[in-house]
């Protein structure tokens, strides 16, 4: 069940400040994405020449706000990494019970929480496979 290591997400209240504090740091924007219908943007950042997309912190602005930031606990999102095959993966964990909170039903993406409440995004290597039972028909749980 070979995994690989994608970004860190991490929730922040005013996106300019936060990038430049990055900046401080040393890390580079690799990628943004303004999503309309959701009302925030994703900017991507990681250290210089390393823009392979696997050592990204993610910075995640919500366009509306957050009143809960900067609450110490509304900071950290999640964890990320793609695996060969989502189906698979997520069978095994299920077998081992775990709660597959966001079930994959789109054949791309999965989320479960580690046994510390640790939200863990699961993505599909490569194009997103074909829907397929039972993960189609399975609601979220909880929520990730």
């Amino acid at each position: 069940m070979p995994i690989k290591y994608l970004h860190t997400m991490v929730r922040v209240k005013d996106l300019e400040k936060s990038k430049a504090f990055y900046e401080l740091l040393g890390l580079v924007e690799r990628r943004r994405m303004d999503h309309e219908g959701g009302r925030f943007t994703l900017v991507f950042m990681c250290p210089p020449g390393q823009n392979d997309g696997h050592a990204d912190v993610e910075l995640t602005y919500n366009w509306d706000g957050d009143d809960a930031l900067p609450d110490d606990s509304r900071h950290f999102g999640h964890l990320a990494y793609t695996v060969e095959n989502i189906y698979d993966t997520c069978k095994i964990l299920q077998d081992n019970g775990i709660v597959i909170n966001r079930p994959p039903r789109d054949g791309h993406m999965a989320f479960v929480r580690s046994p510390d409440n640790v939200s863990i995004e699961l993505l599909q290597e490569g194009d997103a496979l074909e829907p397929a039972e039972p993960w189609t028909s399975m609601e979220n749980v909880g929520h990730w």
